[in-house]
């Protein structure tokens, strides 16, 4: 049996199984790859002709094998016999005419003979392109077992492949009695593809179908094939017969009926009909703020979206499975999960014994059109996106499972407030508190509530209650400390009180009674207000990106740069050129940071986004280090804030490690302001401070980034782009984000497969090297071949030849082996490395690489790394250097 791998489907052949690739996944493409048939092949496909190519190449020994079972070939020149395979035996033809022996054509009724090596090959694609076992001469195709021919159907052989029918067009043809329901579904599948995810016009599609049922519908070119069949069967039928025949055949073919006047495709109107009829479209619900002036938003009802979701058999499998791990007691304090976070734990209606769900919401406000033209501010609008907390970290990475909300332009949330805007979903979230949704599967009502909802800091304190100035006296959410404290005064002795759910109260109490802010609070939090389980102080986690790669960093670099400058240590020609000639390797290509600005000191900030300035601020010393003198203080608070942000991206903490990042922000802090006396720290400078207590409150703060949700955006961008159209837009986004999401609801599935690869080698493992060879059959005993790969994703992380990996530790320190061969079976991913000697260069902060002298080799599997980061090497002058991306935990003293 051909068992499916995205689902619990078996048939019986290969091109059974293909077609209900095609059928009954139509979601496979380039977001969710064609798997490959085999059970033991691990390779992944974006198009449909790579599985077929795939198909040909690396499976012709199976495909042959099934095809000819144990047919031997002898050759009719010379007393040759017993060849395995049709492969086998064309090569053992050629090499007699490579030695110029004449040979007579091996196809049966066929006379034709040469010595000459291409004139046979010509001969036999022109004369016998197609062929059969049975197509051979008597005597060449024998049966080991009865001596007798075994045919091999309608498959066709060819020298360089072997192509069954299973790989061709009659895999697409159903054999079910719904044939039209079928075709017309599977039509309107790849139409909601074109429309809503490739962004192609209604009117572009419009046009096409019309031609397409126009040439389908053309009787006359039905009826000359019907005619020439009849003539070539020598039947004489009437004309007039013929004709009717003809136009009955395309009055009843499946795509004109479809797309016929009134088939259920034929206009823009009728599909978005049928979509919503047949792949559970959860329309958007448009709110009228004034119906005067005509302001509005979109949303999608929450409730509506998690009752599809949950209902899935895979997601509620994995809610279930992230339960199980949370009620499993840890007998060492590592942070993991947000589970393992204190706000979590005191949450009884989330961390109780019964499962719950848990929502989690986005906000941010982001522009349509160019930022920098005309229309700066026109098209701004505000989302509100939500995924769901009870996956494990990763499971919400694609764009595809992140939901939205609400959408509406930003000066309307300015106009008539949070609050007023936010009502129907906050009506949703208290039906999910009280009632819940329906589980079909557990055949209970299962509820939630919001987690908590990320944000950057100035829609967190807009919809929190807080004061919306990071210019006044008080402007963390997190304690009541005052600007002019946090200048001189540090959050790690306890200087300051920190907020807590019944001292929140009294401040919101206080600014109403006052009728104006009291300790940085304006009002009571919409949330709160409505929601009995979620609370202000403990839902709004600290954001990674702005408060760090679009906030400290691009400012402190500015300062270093600006003083390095002047020390003449190089000038800031001499640092964008090698920020631009820099050899970027791999996943460093795309987030390559830009050139630094010429007004940089004038702005006080060098720019860039965060992927660019996390990419840089990993580099730089690999650019600049030889230039800079040991003991330099600005290199050194750059190298402070390197140590800083690894320590916070680290996706698992534990007591050691938050306390190690304590000290590193608070001794960060002292040489900041030592080196540059005359600059004030910013607000986003105490939240670092509240990092490392946040970790112990929330889990690992790097799973409330916004780094993934800002790039759910360029969706509407891409819309837009392609529309060109503004009138009522919040409107045809959210539409157009519905008809996506629905078309990867329909078929998708959560489940992933362990790895993605794209092209593999079998080799066997004697022509491998020795050492090599050696380490695989004592690991692995009875391994006869291997399966190798160049490139393998996994979780996301992209392996390749030549990458860095890190398998244990040496004195506390990672120890680093370079990936020379990776091996792929059904499901385990096995690394062949050579070992590394590294010392740590502090000047750098990274690890200095050298090939050890015994040339160890090691088999690692994907489990078994330390951390599963892959990492890139660099040559810094004669040295080969490697940096960490994040903190990595090991035994010992922590890297």
């Amino acid at each position: 049996m051909w068992k499916c791998k995205d689902c619990d489907a078996e048939e019986a052949t290969r091109s059974q199984l293909l077609k209900h690739y095609r059928l009954k996944h139509g979601h496979f493409g380039r977001r969710h790859p064609y798997p490959c048939t085999y059970s033991n092949c691990p390779c992944t496909f974006k198009t449909w002709n790579a599985l077929r190519s795939h198909l040909c190449r690396s499976h012709f020994d199976q495909t042959s094998q099934r095809s000819v079972d144990c047919t031997t070939f002898s050759c009719h020149h010379c007393s040759c016999n017993d060849i395995a395979s049709l492969r086998d035996y064309f090569a053992h033809v050629n090499s007699h005419l490579k030695r110029h022996e004449t040979i007579s054509c091996i196809f049966d009724n066929c006379s034709f003979q040469t010595n000459i090596y291409g004139t046979y090959q010509t001969h036999k694609n022109r004369k016998h392109k197609k062929f059969t076992l049975n197509d051979f001469k008597e005597g060449i195709v024998k049966n080991g077992t009865t001596d007798s021919l075994c045919s091999a159907g309608d498959a066709c052989l060819r020298e360089s492949e072997v192509l069954d029918v299973e790989v061709e067009d009659n895999a697409l043809v159903p054999q079910q009695d719904n044939f039209q329901q079928i075709i017309e579904e599977k039509l309107a599948f790849v139409l909601l593809k074109l429309e809503n995810c490739f962004h192609v016009p209604s009117s572009a599609v419009d046009e096409l179908l019309n031609e397409l049922q126009y040439l389908i519908s053309s009787a006359s070119f039905s009826n000359n094939i019907v005619s020439d069949f009849f003539n070539n069967h020598n039947l004489q039928i009437d004309q007039l017969l013929i004709k009717e025949l003809g136009s009955v055949i395309c009055s009843s073919n499946p795509l004109s009926k479809a797309l016929g006047k009134d088939g259920p495709l034929a206009t823009y109107f009728k599909r978005k009909q049928y979509y919503k009829d047949h792949f559970n479209i959860v329309d958007p619900v448009q709110y009228v703020l004034d119906a005067t002036a005509k302001r509005s938003f979109q949303y999608v009802p929450l409730l509506k979206v998690l009752h599809q979701i949950v209902n899935q058999k895979d997601v509620l499998n994995k809610i279930v499975d992230k339960k199980r791990q949370q009620q499993v007691v840890h007998d060492h304090l590592d942070y993991r999960f947000s589970e393992d976070g204190q706000y979590f734990k005191n949450n009884d209606f989330l961390s109780g014994e019964e499962l719950r769900i848990a929502v989690c919401l986005y906000v941010d406000d982001f522009e349509l059109c160019n930022p920098l033209g005309t229309s700066r501010k026109t098209h701004k609008l505000c989302a509100v996106y939500w995924v769901l907390g009870n996956l494990i970290p990763g499971s919400n990475s694609t764009l595809d499972s992140i939901y939205l909300a609400l959408l509406c332009k930003s000066e309307d949330v300015k106009t008539y407030g949070y609050h007023k805007i936010f009502e129907p979903l906050l009506q949703d979230l208290v039906t999910l508190e009280q009632q819940g949704v329906f589980v079909s599967q557990l055949g209970t009502f299962l509820k939630g509530t919001l987690q908590c909802v990320v944000s950057d800091n100035l829609a967190a304190h807009g919809i929190a209650g807080f004061v919306e100035s990071f210019s006044g006296q008080y402007f963390c959410r997190f304690c009541t400390a005052q600007r002019a404290e946090t200048q001189v005064k540090e959050v790690k002795f306890g200087a300051f009180t920190s907020r807590n759910k019944e001292l929140h109260q009294v401040h919101v109490n206080t600014a109403q009674t006052k009728g104006s802010s009291f300790l940085g609070v304006k009002k009571a939090c919409i949330f709160t207000e409505r929601l009995a389980h979620f609370c202000v102080t403990s839902g709004y986690p600290p954001d990674v990106v702005h408060d760090i790669f679009e906030g400290i960093v691009p400012v402190e670099l500015a300062h270093c740069f600006s003083q390095l400058i002047s020390k003449k240590l190089f000038t800031l020609s001499d640092l964008n050129s090698r920020i631009k000639n820099f050899q970027y390797k791999w996943g460093d290509k795309k987030n390559r940071p830009h050139l630094v600005p010429l007004h940089f000191e004038r702005r006080k900030t060098i720019g860039g986004n965060a992927h660019e300035n996390w990419c840089l601020i990993r580099l730089l010393p690999f650019m600049i280090g030889h230039l800079i003198p040991e003991d330099e203080p600005a290199w050194k608070v750059i190298l402070d804030l390197k140590d800083i942000v690894e320590l916070v991206v680290s996706p698992v903490h534990s007591e050691e490690s938050v306390a190690y990042l304590e000290c590193k922000i608070s001794e960060h802090r002292q040489r900041y302001k030592e080196v540059f006396p005359g600059q004030v720290l910013l607000p986003k400078h105490h939240f670092l401070e509240h990092y490392p207590e946040m970790i112990k409150q929330f889990g690992p703060i790097v799973m409330f980034w916004t780094m993934r949700f800002e790039a759910k955006h360029s969706f509407f961008k891409q819309v837009v782009r392609h529309t060109k159209c503004f009138k009522n837009i919040a409107l045809s986004l959210a539409n157009k984000h519905q008809f996506m999401i629905g078309y990867h609801m329909h078929t998708s599935s959560f489940e992933r497969s362990a790895f993605d690869v794209t092209h593999v080698s079998t080799i066997p493992v004697d022509v491998m090297k020795e050492d090599i060879a050696h380490h695989l059959r004592q690991k692995y005993p009875g391994l006869s071949t291997v399966t190798l790969a160049q490139r393998v994703s996994s979780s996301g992380m992209d392996y390749r030849n030549g990458m860095i990996i890190v398998h244990g530790s040496v004195g506390g320190l990672p120890d680093f082996a370079e990936i020379l061969q990776m091996c792929v079976f059904v499901d385990t991913l096995i690394f062949i490395c050579k070992k590394l000697c590294s010392w740590y260069r502090e000047h750098y902060r990274a690890f200095e690489l050298q090939s050890s002298s015994a040339r160890e080799i090691v088999l690692v599997e994907l489990s078994e790394l330390t951390d599963s980061y892959p990492l890139v090497d660099y040559k810094c002058g004669i040295h080969r250097m490697v940096s960490l991306k994040r903190y990595i935990h090991t035994s010992g003293n922590k890297s």
